[in-house]
């Protein structure tokens, strides 16, 4: 009895999805091994370097996006510097426009190295993804069960996001900082905890210097709110309070005057913006009435401003004979050298609650004035650090 041999089909030579160039050969040789070793040295190799082709188009591709989304989310920060660039214009020339002019240019450099940071991580992003996708195309190619391999990969990348969620967080706070530009290097802010200026902002931590000179490094992630007191431009607003007898009109045109002599000097270090304002009287304390003004400046120039103003405004006040007040109380001072004769006589209370009494027969004992809480005067402010 003869022995039937199967024919050999395609599928057997050159798998279920046969290629172009395994099919052609066996079609034309019918030859099982040649086929199969065309499929091996041709097929697959050209599969994996069309892959390859596609992903670096793609990653070409995706760069050019990320420029482009990225150059759109800065853009509002270009309209700004153009707003701040208009308003140096109309600065006197001198060390004014000099310095408004140089801090625009730091603002324009800032925005070009925040926009080369995003770029470079969102491309790399890109970039490994497509990488990690491409990888993938070319296992299956080569015909590795890739399910084992994905299944692997997802346990680990679990893992990995329990262990350092923390470090994810941080790091997408970090972008949106930066995309935002909610502040960069210079800037004086306010991040909750503690507020100073900023040395160093990167992906993961913000690091700052408060006014006492300790440097603070702070996680992204633990960032949930943001004053910045040096964006544009500043506010420095001062509450000087005079006693209920005042004239308030005269106190307002003297606090007035004092800010616009300080606004015509047109000192580089002390920059203020527009005229200053009197906003009027903001409180009735228990001591004083509270009168507003209020100086706008440049970034971060507030505090040396206000210093300054108020400074001028307590000697304006000593020369116009108007008085800050502040807390005062009378208290009843014992001569010593009387204490025997006056051991049979029972105490009265003195004005500060005690039990003691003026001595003698009333030339002995007197008054004395003390300010309340070492006597400093309450003359207000705000703004300061």
């Amino acid at each position: 009895m003869a022995l039937v041999v199967p024919a050999t089909t395609v599928n057997d030579a050159c798998g279920p999805d046969p290629g172009f160039f395994c099919e052609l050969i066996f079609d034309n040789t019918e030859n099982e091994r040649l086929a199969e070793i065309v499929g091996w040295l041709v097929e697959r190799p050209l599969r994996i370097i069309l892959i390859l082709l596609a992903a670096w188009i793609i990653k070409k591709i995706a760069h050019k996006v990320v420029d482009r989304a990225v150059s759109r989310l800065v853009r509002q920060s270009e309209t700004d510097t153009e707003e701040q660039l208009e308003d140096a214009g109309k600065l006197d020339f001198g060390a004014r426009a000099a310095k408004a002019i140089n801090r625009i240019q730091e603002r324009q450099v800032r925005s070009a190295q925040r926009i080369e940071t995003i770029a470079a991580v969102l491309k790399s992003l890109a970039t490994a993804l497509i990488l990690a996708v491409a990888a993938l195309l070319c296992l299956s190619e080569l015909n590795i069960d890739l399910a084992p391999l994905i299944a692997g990969a997802g346990i680990a990348g679990l893992a990995v996001g329990f262990g350092a969620q923390s470090l994810v967080r941080d790091f997408l706070a970090g972008m949106f900082i930066l995309i935002e530009d909610q502040f960069g290097v210079g800037d004086v802010v306010d991040v909750g905890d503690t507020s100073g200026t900023i040395e160093k902002v990167s992906l993961r931590t913000t690091t700052l210097r408060d006014v006492s000179g300790v440097v603070w490094t702070v996680p992204n992630g633990e960032i949930h709110r943001t004053a910045n007191h040096s964006q544009l431009w500043s506010r420095a607003i001062l509450d000087i309070g005079v006693s209920y007898d005042t004239d308030i009109d005269q106190a307002s045109e003297i606090m007035k005057s004092v800010a616009d002599d300080l606004w015509h000097e047109n000192d580089p270090d002390l920059t203020i913006l527009e005229e200053p304002s009197v906003w009027g009287v903001q409180e009735l304390g228990n001591d004083a009435v509270v009168i507003r003004l209020v100086v706008k400046t440049d970034p971060s120039e507030q505090w040396a401003v206000g210093r300054v103003l108020r400074a001028r405004i307590k000697k304006a006040f000593d020369e116009s004979g108007i008085e800050i007040p502040f807390p005062q109380r009378t208290v009843w001072i014992r001569n010593e050298n009387d204490q025997d004769d006056d051991a049979e006589q029972p105490p009265a209370p003195d004005s500060v609650g005690g039990r003691e009494r003026p001595v003698g027969s009333g030339d002995d004992a007197a008054p004395a004035e003390l300010s309340g809480d070492g006597g400093g005067h309450d003359g207000g402010g705000g703004g300061d650090e």
